[in-house]
């Protein structure tokens, strides 16, 4: 099953959230068979839910070890909405 994901990650840091969040983005885009687009406000993640579901435990996991006080607010769609969000 294909699925859709929009992420937004608010470090509650003052300083280096930026590389944290661009760290995160990157660390996603490793996954081949997941398609990543970024726009100013948010990722979007399109792909096999199995595999979403995999790496967003594992980099979040990464994330919230690193930075423990962050927040991220994730929209599920449950099909492959691609070029239409």
């Amino acid at each position: 099953m294909e699925i859709s994901v929009d992420i937004s990650m608010y470090p509650l840091a003052i300083a280096g959230y930026e590389e944290e969040i661009s760290a995160f983005i990157e660390r996603l885009k490793t996954e081949p068979s997941v398609k990543v687009v970024c726009n100013e406000l948010s990722t979007q993640l399109h792909g096999d839910y199995k595999t979403i579901m995999d790496l967003l435990e594992e980099e979040m996991f990464a994330v919230f070890k690193a930075l423990p006080h962050s927040v991220m607010v994730l929209k599920f769609v449950g099909n492959n909405r691609e070029g239409i969000f």
